[in-house]
């Protein structure tokens, strides 16, 4: 299980969120779950969340395909592409949530899915090759598209061991979805 001082080595000790217990307390989440909020905190991970957001409200205000959601992050104001993590009432499975309410599955519970940012995000910051999927094209070499390709597949191997079910198939999952906008 991570920590808060694992998460800060690659986020940096600013960039991760602990929420208050007086916010989490009466989120209707497992109460380990509320612990990990309150006592590990969410990173700004690269490409994935820019913004740590916990709603104060008791009952869930993020809407989603699924129902409401507990807000965990968000984008900036006035970003284009609106999209959120949310964690759902009673199960405690984390979502993220595209801008019109699509959800895709991100992991079966707040502690796992705070273990797959870590994995995800110390390896990001620390890759030479892994920077930016979306970013504007750079031509590898056939050498360091090797490398790449290692590097993903490193990756989901070691999100698959965190979260088996985060894998369970690739339309409305968020991990592969995400790994793959590598190799387009």
């Amino acid at each position: 299980m991570v920590t808060y001082d694992q998460l800060a080595e690659w986020a940096g000790p600013g960039h991760v969120v602990r929420a208050e217990r007086d916010v989490v307390g009466g989120w209707r989440i497992p109460d380990l779950m509320k612990a990990r909020l309150i006592e590990v905190g969410i990173p700004v991970t690269p490409r994935l969340i820019e913004r740590v957001v916990t709603q104060s409200e008791a009952n869930p205000v993020l809407l989603a395909d699924r129902g409401p959601l507990y807000l965990l992050t968000e984008d900036p104001d006035g970003a284009a592409e609106q999209s959120s993590f949310g964690v759902e009432p009673e199960t405690g499975v984390v979502y993220f949530v595209g801008p019109d309410g699509e959800t895709w599955f991100a992991n079966s519970g707040v502690g796992v899915w705070l273990d797959a940012l870590h994995c995800y995000g110390a390896r990001v910051t620390a890759s030479e090759l892994l920077g930016e999927p979306d970013g504007p094209e750079e031509y590898l070499s056939e050498e360091e598209e090797e490398q790449a390709l290692a590097e993903l597949e490193r990756q989901a191997e070691e999100l698959k061991e965190i979260d088996p079910a985060s894998f369970g198939g690739y339309e409305g999952f968020l991990w592969p979805g995400l790994l793959d906008r590598w190799l387009y």
